[in-house]
């Protein structure tokens, strides 16, 4: 089995700074993918970035485009979000999630992900 765990999360002002952190450990496979998705009280989960591991591919919302950035530590099985110019609309829970294949069309769906971490909050202040 694969365990992810998210770390980063925190309070931080409009137009400011946040990384978060997925470590990823047990049974991983030579390529796969990782994503972000977020949840807002009262709203579904929703995506937000992933890449396909090996490769180093990424994807975004519409809504991160600019702000956002994925990427990876191959060593350390790691894949982090650096999120600039927050917004209050970015207060979420943060969800890590891990596919064993890549994905290239479907990326953006939950239903794509087999494991999920436990979340982290981040809370934009207005």
């Amino acid at each position: 089995q694969v365990q992810l765990v998210e770390s980063g999360g925190g309070l931080a002002q409009a137009g400011g700074s946040l990384r978060l952190s997925c470590a990823a450990s047990g049974r991983t496979f030579s390529t796969y993918a990782m994503g972000w998705f977020r949840q807002a009280p009262g709203k579904e989960r929703a995506f937000v970035a992933a890449i396909n591991w090996s490769v180093g591919s990424t994807y975004y919302a519409d809504s991160v485009k600019g702000r956002f950035t994925i990427s990876r530590d191959n060593e350390k099985n790691t894949v982090y979000l650096q999120m600039n110019s927050l917004r209050p609309e970015d207060t979420a829970v943060y969800y890590c999630a891990l596919k064993n294949r890549p994905l290239y069309s479907t990326y953006y769906r939950v239903s794509s992900y087999d494991y999920w971490g436990q979340g982290t909050q981040v809370t934009v202040s207005s």
